[in-house]
């Protein structure tokens, strides 16, 4: 059967301040400019969750997008959505909630949890200009 990669996109809201708790004020600042405010900042995230595999004779699908969506909701956007990620995210403890390091995390939340395919990449869109891609390397 031919092998298909398909994708499912969903979104979120969320809030962060980017900051290495090793440097002091000024050196945040210097590094991580506006996004080290103290009271933080937030984002619109959108999530693109993208699975291969090979096409099921029965269905037509590599997978139910429907089930990938759910799964997705469950195991990432109900933890992260209208939420501090420095604070409120237990996944996230201990991580500066970077776009890069946001997007390994919900990889880590979702490898070994797909009934079909396998997890190719998480695309994460901090901005419409600003994304991250993580492919499990």
């Amino acid at each position: 059967m031919p092998r298909v990669r398909v994708t499912r996109r969903l979104h979120f809201s969320a809030g962060h301040r980017l900051h290495n708790p090793a440097y002091d004020e000024a050196r945040n600042r210097e590094v991580f400019g506006a996004c080290s405010n103290p009271t933080g900042h937030g984002h619109n995230y959108g999530l693109e969750v993208t699975v291969e595999g090979e096409v099921d004779p029965e269905t037509g699908f590599v997978i139910d997008l429907k089930r990938l969506r759910d799964l997705v909701q469950e195991m990432v956007i109900e933890d992260v959505d209208h939420a501090n990620l420095n604070v409120d995210v237990s996944w996230m403890s201990g991580v500066n909630p970077t776009a890069e390091n946001l997007a390994v995390q919900i990889w880590r939340r979702l490898d070994g949890q797909l009934d079909g395919g396998r997890l190719m990449s998480v695309r994460l869109f901090e901005t419409e200009r600003n994304f991250v891609e993580y492919r499990g390397e």
